[in-house]
């Protein structure tokens, strides 16, 4: 079988892991599927913000054959094992946890019913899982020595992106990928319409059977040469913006390193706060209809404190959405040059993970390259719109008015029709596993995806619980307080106290005693430095 050549335009986290997957996974010993190159502008700014990520990241750091503890020392990574939600339902100092990690009971999980039943006074997650209390505790999710606590902690990591991004060069060119740095400046096509080669400002021609676009939202061989467009997706998330910053702990430390990534809601979106070995990286996404640039930084270092007023923040610009089609003819676009989501649940790095594994596996062997792509196409499309629904979600639910994106982002046409139908569902039962077996709710939309115009193809996109199950949505849902007053009316107001399930108590009393504070594991295990508790810092 020949040998094909692969081009991957464009460096960054999602150049370098496709880059170092593809290698790792296609040429295994004697066996040499793709000849692997990567290109990558010097003109190119790089923009390094903390980068959170989901537990699927063991996978591809598994594959490409990276030790946990070496990434961490080299990435800054620290544990995540939730996201901690803040302020999002009401604005009154309210929180509630997205952990990774849940008991279900058996042979029936009740647990859900069991709460809607109660008075909400424990919530939910901590009816059924000890992580929301391992976070808390600020405990890291590994013990020292062998773990002996039953079931481990489900976790992933925050990471520096650009450290990320430059170990896997590292790795991928020692393992025989070609890197050129040098600027794309035209591209030649076949007469079939597939690309043929890249140009470079060095007077080069780099031929490629297979392209792969990681040239971000400029998109340079998808958009710019192929013109496939861009599906938009900002009705439903009106963000458009990050003022990022960073807080280096000289400046200040606030005496821990949280175990989560906190998202909290301000009057235009929402910042996220993610903890790594020696800063935190801070970004309020929001949207510029709502509050201006100037106004957002304002807000931001407000939101911090004074002691960021020196600090220097800069503003990044997104769209949301996606392409009618990632892969079109012999190219196929991964990261920001085939869509993006907000960050919300840390989704990010997940889609160009995503498109990575099912490029991999779906990687052509002879020269009919259509199957593949219908395929790839299809599992990208139906991914990106169960993350939308789900972040979507997060903003339907809540009860804010206190400001003017509050109040907008809860009109009837800011959600979408799909996640409507699940909610409707969802408000005669608990979401459950069924739910994603052939999922087609009462009332869902029968409206085909925007790559679906293939022949044969006029289904609308569907969950597939690939990357967050029903366990997932209820610890959203309940946590935004879904259908109290229905269960007002259902059940009355006095109620009983909900139902902590004997194994958690069990297991966090277990917990406390045995896992270290979060950054002690850090000091011990990746070399993470002391630093003083700066004044007036607060939990």
């Amino acid at each position: 079988m020949k040998t094909k050549r692969v081009l991957i335009v464009g460096g960054g986290s999602s150049g370098w892991m496709a880059a170092a997957y593809l290698n790792a996974v296609l040429n295994q010993g004697a066996r040499k599927v793709a000849d692997v190159s990567l290109i990558e502008s010097p003109d190119v700014p790089r923009i390094g913000v903390g980068e959170a990520t989901v537990p699927n990241i063991h996978h591809i750091l598994t594959a490409i054959g990276i030790d946990e503890e070496e990434f961490m020392k080299r990435v800054d990574g620290t544990f995540k094992q939730s996201i901690r939600y803040v302020n999002w339902l009401e604005n009154k100092g309210e929180f509630y946890h997205h952990p990774f990690s849940r008991f279900r009971p058996s042979p029936i999980d009740w647990s859900a019913h069991d709460w809607l039943r109660s008075d909400r006074s424990i919530p939910f997650t901590e009816t059924v899982s000890m992580q929301a209390i391992v976070c808390e505790l600020g405990l890291a999710p590994k013990m020292f020595g062998a773990w002996d606590l039953g079931s481990p902690l489900t976790y992933a990591f925050h990471m520096n992106a650009l450290k990320f991004a430059d170990y896997l060069s590292e790795l991928s060119t020692a393992r025989g990928v070609t890197h050129y740095v040098d600027h794309v400046v035209d591209v030649d096509m076949q007469e079939n319409g597939d690309i043929a080669a890249v140009k470079t400002r060095s007077g080069q021609r780099l031929e490629a059977d297979l392209f792969v676009d990681c040239t971000g939202f400029t998109a340079i061989l998808i958009e710019k040469k192929l013109g496939v467009k861009w599906v938009d997706c900002s009705q439903w998330l009106l963000s458009d913006r990050a003022t990022t910053m960073h807080i280096p702990y000289e400046e200040h430390y606030p005496g821990f390193v949280r175990p989560y990534t906190t998202a909290s809601a301000l009057s235009a979106g929402w910042v996220w706060d993610i903890p790594l070995q020696g800063k935190r990286s801070l970004g309020y996404v929001h949207s510029s209809a709502f509050l201006s640039d100037e106004d957002a930084e304002r807000e931001l270092r407000a939101f911090e404190g004074a002691h960021s007023e020196s600090l220097d923040s800069r503003i990044v610009r997104f769209k949301v959405g996606h392409r009618e089609k990632a892969w079109v003819k012999n190219c196929v676009a991964i990261g920001l040059a085939g869509g993006f989501i907000e960050p919300l649940e840390s989704t990010g790095l997940y889609l160009s993970d995503l498109a990575t594994i099912m490029l991999t596996e779906h990687f052509p062997r002879g020269d009919d390259l259509a199957p593949m792509a219908y395929r790839f196409n299809r599992v990208m499309a139906n991914r990106f719109y169960e993350i939308l629904d789900f972040i979507n979600m997060h903003y339907c639910l809540t009860r804010r008015d206190d400001s003017e994106f509050w109040r907008e982002i809860q009109r009837s046409e800011r959600t979408n029709d799909r996640l409507k139908a699940k909610l409707e569902f969802w408000s005669v039962k608990p979401p459950s596993a069924a739910d994603f077996e052939d999922q087609f709710f009462p009332g869902m939309p029968t409206t085909p995806l925007p790559s679906s115009h293939a022949s044969g193809d006029h289904r609308p996109p569907i969950d597939t619980a690939g990357l967050w199950s029903h366990e997932s949505y209820e610890a959203i849902l309940y946590g935004m307080d879904f259908l109290r007053a229905e269960c007002d009316e259902w059940f009355g107001k006095n109620r009983p106290k909900p139902r902590v399930l004997p194994h958690i108590y069990e297991a966090l009393t277990k917990a406390a005693k045995k896992l270290p504070p979060h950054d002690v594991w850090l000091k011990k295990k990746v070399g993470m430095q002391n630093y003083p508790t700066s004044p007036g810092a607060k939990r």
